[in-house]
């Protein structure tokens, strides 16, 4: 009678099964309290899970800064971008910017003209006063006040107070308006039909402005440079 050959385990797979039993048996009653009797396997495996949590609180504690400034400056990116773009637009626009400056600098000039100088002021408040009297106002006060030196100029207010009819004392106004030089209405008051008249009675502060000569410009340069701390007292 035939009999069957016993089964045979592969050589390799004994070979593994003895290595993790051997590996296994390495973590078997382990004294926390001497590790340094542990067998060589637990001794490397502490060590790579030491070494994991040190790489752990480094990089939270020493790149964690290195991180957010990172994040910082990538969030300046859209901004610098867009800094670029209307420098690059301002670069390749540059003529035409230029023209344009031109084009200011005549018009801040041709107001400056519209500025009376010193000697004019006589001639303006004339021109007021005849612009009233062209129109059949009455001029029942007409007072001219101290001038406001400005960085560049000087204010002079006026008190008005003149009576006449409606359409009178509104062309009037669009008069003073008109003037080559710069006249500006402020605070106005219209009162009415005193005695059941037609007769409109108007208050108000006419503000005009000069140029400041050359003097009165350096005198203003002094003042200022002796305010600055270290200036000249």
């Amino acid at each position: 009678m035939a009999t069957s050959a016993p089964a045979t385990i592969p050589a390799g797979s004994a070979d593994m099964n003895t290595v993790f039993q051997d590996a296994a048996s390495q973590f078997r009653g382990l004294n926390l309290n001497q590790p340094g009797q542990w067998p060589v396997l637990p001794k490397l495996v502490a060590w790579l899970f030491a070494a994991a949590v040190v790489v752990t609180l480094g990089w939270f504690t020493l790149l964690s800064d290195a991180h957010d400034a990172l994040d910082a400056e990538v969030a300046k990116e859209p901004t610098l971008k867009a800094d670029y773009r209307n420098k690059l637009g301002q670069a390749v626009n540059l003529s035409e910017l230029r023209k344009q400056k031109l084009q200011v600098e005549e018009y801040v000039t041709q107001l400056e003209k519209q500025l009376p100088g010193k000697a004019e002021m006589d001639a303006l408040l004339s021109d007021i006063n005849q612009a009233g009297l062209g129109r059949g106002l009455q001029f029942e006060l007409f007072r001219p006040g101290q001038s406001v030196v400005k960085d560049y100029y000087a204010e002079l207010p006026i008190a008005l107070k003149v009576s006449g009819r409606y359409h009178d004392v509104g062309a009037f106004a669009a008069d003073v308006a008109n003037l080559s030089r710069i006249v500006t209405l402020h605070n106005i008051s219209i009162e009415g039909n005193r005695g059941g008249s037609d007769i409109l009675s108007m208050e108000a502060t006419a503000r005009t402005y000069r140029y400041l000569d050359a003097t009165e410009l350096d005198s203003i340069r002094k003042a200022n440079s002796a305010k600055k701390p270290g200036g000249n007292r």
